[in-house]
């Protein structure tokens, strides 16, 4: 039966039965779906499987080549390393959440269609809520909100260019699609919001730190990434994404360094990172494309590792914030080791894995006499080593003695830990494996006396400008305040909105009823044209539209819900959707 069901399917059909185990069955359970899903992807050659006819069209469940292996190899690499952390977690709900999230972003990299890639790509989004509110949280309730309405929009974004482009092109298939029209834009914009392209990037730095220990690091990986995939599939080449790239490497530095919660530091230079795989994907090079998997493969990795030591310094301590910590390595040494690996590969330091991967991007943006993106990436380098690569590990685990003394995590968090670790050095210092399997032949030689050299007196820079400033005490200091970022422009105008309805507004309506008080006071010295009047006024309003609440209570008695209500939300959602439509049917005609 394993044999007839795609990777995606095995991890979304497995979830379901995790509740029916217990113990340490249950913990073999959870590390053998990934582990069928892996030996799963490996007995699938270059091909098209799982092939169903849909309305004239056909899903394709199952789209084989090397770029798709790539993010599927690593997406179940991950996912099993993500399994192993979380097993002292004894919630059901966020390991059926994180088999799903994990299944959704292995359906949408492997989806031959459009429409198979959107059921997937709402799969992946919905599934990614349930980590955020699995905290149980006020805080988390609040950010799985807001991260679900950003996730609403683009998934509407993208269903209506979706239709828009089959209707158009006569094709729903999943490939080069190219930034020409006003669908393609859609989907551009539903794409580009997953890939937290600025100015639609705050969802991120929002939702991650308020996700669960475990949650954080299944998010750190796959939201993003598979939007990276899909971007590299369908806009190759496209320009824009250039620039979009170049400048979502750099404005997350500013960010970071002000940020107090070493999750959202982590989350800033996520956005960071994501910006050189966008950049290469805008390039288009072969050798810009392959940098971007190769980037993307080793970021996965070292990316869940930084997530991983901050969780288990979360998960022992109950504290996150740079002020609240310091001090740790003397009783959390391996969890301060492993923080500065995943700290030496997000920083590209020689021997790890970033060196091998980010430097690829750089040198395809030189090839191509992009000079002014060059020097971007080379600023955002030194950046995200100023940051990530160091602030991270050195208020956690040096600067001043917190007075904390917790141990270092549960066996199955250090086991996950060490197991990212080892990749990470294993590819950097033999990275032939990795371009092994990457979608382009390979020329680059990452080890050359110019690029080390390069790179290391960048990384000296960056480190001796840090230390200079604290030694001085002109670093800045950490934010204890929330800052919104872009989502200022969402949440601050709608605060203003509710207190305009709770404040002006109800003037007017206050203003508007004393006004009709005193027609009625008028009308009183007429008896007989008051009483035609109410009459009138009756039979307009209270037989006519008092009438179309009841017609719609009637109409959808069948939609109320185990409480006996009817579930208004639903109808919100429905009609704009509805709306949008009939605007392109209307288009269309």
């Amino acid at each position: 039966m394993i044999e007839s069901l795609p990777p995606a399917a095995i991890l979304i059909a497995g979830s379901f039965f995790v509740p029916c185990f217990r113990g340490k069955l249950k913990s073999a359970y959870l590390l053998a779906l990934p582990a069928l899903a892996l030996a799963k992807l490996f007995t699938m050659p270059t091909g098209t499987y799982w092939t169903v006819p849909f309305l004239g069209y056909e899903l394709i469940f199952g789209r084989v080549d090397k770029l798709s292996m790539a993010f599927g190899t690593v997406f179940v690499l991950i996912t099993f390393i993500g399994m192993l952390y979380a097993l002292h977690v004894r919630d059901d709900f966020q390991h059926m959440a994180g088999l799903v999230y994990a299944g959704g972003a292995l359906g949408v990299t492997f989806a031959g269609d459009l429409f198979s890639l959107y059921i997937f790509w709402e799969i992946l989004a919905i599934a990614s809520v349930f980590l955020i509110l699995a905290r149980r949280e006020p805080a988390s309730s609040s950010a799985a909100f807001r991260y679900f309405m950003w996730h609403f929009f683009g998934g509407l974004c993208l269903l209506a260019g979706i239709v828009l482009y089959v209707t158009q092109r006569g094709t729903a298939a999943f490939g080069y699609i190219g930034l020409s029209d006003g669908a393609s834009l859609l989907i551009f914009t539903g794409f580009c919001l997953n890939a937290a392209v600025f100015p639609l990037h705050a969802w991120l730095p929002d939702a991650y730190p308020r996700a669960t220990v475990s949650g954080a690091v299944f998010m750190s990986a796959l939201t993003t990434k598979s939007a990276v995939y899909i971007l590299a599939r369908t806009f190759p080449g496209t320009d824009a994404l250039i620039w979009a790239g170049a400048f979502m490497t750099g404005f997350p530095i500013f960010y970071a360094v002000i940020v107090n919660d070493m999750r959202r530091v982590l989350a800033y230079s996520l956005i960071n990172q994501v910006g050189f795989m966008v950049c290469g994907i805008g390039i288009g090079t072969p050798l810009a494309i392959n940098g971007v998997v190769a980037h993307a493969f080793c970021h996965i990795i070292y990316k869940a590792l930084l997530f991983m030591s901050t969780g288990a310094v979360l998960h022992m301590t109950g504290r996150i914030r740079a002020t609240d910590l310091g001090g740790l390595y003397k009783t959390m040494p391996f969890t301060a080791v492993c923080c500065m690996i995943g700290a030496a590969s997000i920083s590209a330091f020689p021997l790890f894995s970033g060196f091998v991967s980010k430097s690829m991007t750089v040198t395809a943006a030189a090839e191509e006499h992009l000079t002014l993106v060059w020097l971007m990436l080379m600023f955002a380098s030194a950046g995200v080593f100023h940051h990530a690569g160091i602030k991270v590990p050195f208020f956690i685990f040096f600067g001043h003695d917190s007075g904390i003394r917790s141990q270092d995590p549960p066996v199955n968090m250090r086991l996950a830990m060490g197991a990212a670790a080892f990749i990470c050095l294993f590819l950097g210092i033999y990275p032939t494996p990795l371009y092994a399997i990457l979608p382009y032949p390979v020329a680059y030689i990452p080890y050359t006396a110019f690029h080390v050299l390069a790179m290391l007196e960048l990384l000296m820079f960056g480190a001796l400008a840090f230390t200079v400033l604290v030694l001085s005490g002109h670093y800045p200091p950490e934010m204890r305040a929330v800052n919104l970022d872009a989502d200022w422009f969402a949440r601050i105008p709608g605060r203003h909105f509710i207190r305009f309805c709770g404040g002006p507004l109800k003037q007017v309506g206050l203003f508007f009823e004393c006004g009709l008080a005193r027609v009625v006071a008028v009308l009183r010295r007429f008896p007989a044209d008051s009483v035609n009047l109410e009459k009138w006024v009756d039979a307009v309003f209270h037989s006519g539209l008092t009438a179309l609440p009841d017609l719609f209570y009637t109409w959808g008695r069948h939609l109320r819900t185990e409480v006996k209500q009817l579930s208004w939300n639903l109808v919100y959602i429905v009609m704009p959707f509805c709306a949008l439509l009939a605007v392109m049917l209307l288009w269309l005609t």
